[in-house]
């Protein structure tokens, strides 16, 4: 039987890959197993899967500024590539899969001392820090975006396509207007912030409630904590996060304002769905969220709000002329090339693997 092990963590975004991919190797009979941070998101996500068995190990964030942690996650950092190197020389996998995130770095490093290969899948326009480091260990890297394949120093670089989970396409609207108590008879608004949630982005929905609500259902997902208990209105649903409902509030959706996470966009191009994007900040990010909206915007399939554009006004103004052009969006969308990135990154995995 051969063995897997998958990393990544720190966001859902660095999860939701590995997620699409796991049921795939069980399918096909590998034994899998996950390593991520003690108490980060990867966990909790993958604590749903029974067959699947997690090892927690010790990280430390990867920070671009100054913080008083700096100081203390080296520390955390090499605990973790200790835990990480016991545990793969013990579970001795053929191959190790890693989506990236802060988490991801001690892992790919102790495979790289156990001398297992590991493949490295990049979501991104341009590679985040953490895989920036851990590319120079990778047998293989696999891009997203086909520019980025070009933009790295690695011999085994290959464009592969957008992993998108299978269960995203067995949403039922019906199911999801019922989960929300919405009705048919007006369009519905999908507001994703990101797992952590985004506050200029809730602070703006909700401040324009009075309008758009006079022309849309609202179902509002706003990140860890930051519900607001005191609004009930007719036609706003909110929630901190949603896992098995994604898929129906994903089908009954109409548009979508999101983010601009890699994931999370392709997955809203393979279903067709309009979108208004809102990347992070420079200021917030590294900004290669702004660059992968760019690069969505070029090809015709969203429409972009920058954060510093933001306010109630202007947000009402973007979500209508959106839904007004909708059906020129889905046009261009529709027209876009489907490809087979599961099974292309899935090959390349156990090619690896069996070498």
């Amino acid at each position: 039987m051969k063995t897997i092990m998958f990393t990544g963590g720190g966001s859902a975004g660095h999860v939701t890959v590995n997620l699409a991919l796991i049921p795939r190797f069980l399918d096909e009979g590998w034994k899998v197993s996950y390593m991520g941070s003690e108490a980060g998101i990867e966990r909790e996500l993958v604590a749903g899967l029974p067959d699947v068995k997690y090892d927690a190990i010790s990280t430390g964030k990867l920070r671009r500024y100054l913080d008083w942690q700096n100081a203390k996650d080296p520390f955390k950092v090499a605990k973790g590539v200790y835990q990480a190197y016991r545990i793969i020389k013990a579970r001795k996998p053929d191959v190790l899969f890693s989506k990236g995130g802060f988490v991801a770095v001690p892992v790919v490093l102790a495979a790289w001392l156990n001398r297992v290969p590991v493949i490295i899948h990049e979501s991104d326009l341009t590679p985040g820090l953490a895989n920036r480091i851990a590319i120079p260990m990778a047998t293989g890297v696999c891009t997203t975006f086909p520019e980025t394949a070009g933009m790295l120093k690695h011999k085994s670089s290959k464009h592969v396509g957008a992993v998108v989970r299978k269960e995203l396409f067995e949403g039922s609207a019906k199911a999801g207007r019922a989960y929300c108590g919405f009705h048919s008879g007006k369009p519905v608004m999908l507001v994703i912030g990101g797992s952590l949630g985004a506050r200029r982005i809730n602070e703006a929905v909700r401040g324009s409630l009075d309008e758009l609500l006079q022309h849309y259902q609202i179902v509002h997902l706003c990140g860890k904590n930051q519900t607001d208990a005191s609004i009930d209105r007719q036609g706003y649903k909110q929630f901190e996060y949603v896992k098995e409902e994604l898929p129906d509030l994903l089908a009954m959706a109409d548009i979508v304002v999101s983010r601009a996470g890699s994931n999370a966009i392709f997955e809203f191009l393979a279903l067709k769905k309009p979108m208004l994007l809102i990347p992070l900040t420079k200021q917030q990010s590294r900004g290669d969220q702004i660059l992968n909206a760019q690069s969505f915007q070029k090809q015709g399939f969203c429409s972009i709000l920058y954060e510093e554009d933001l306010t109630g006004d202007s947000l009402v103004g973007a979500v209508n002329q959106l839904y007004d052009e909708r059906d020129a969006y889905k046009d261009r969308m529709s027209k876009s090339e489907d490809s087979n990135a599961m099974s292309a990154l899935y090959n390349q995995i156990v090619s690896v693997a069996r070498k």
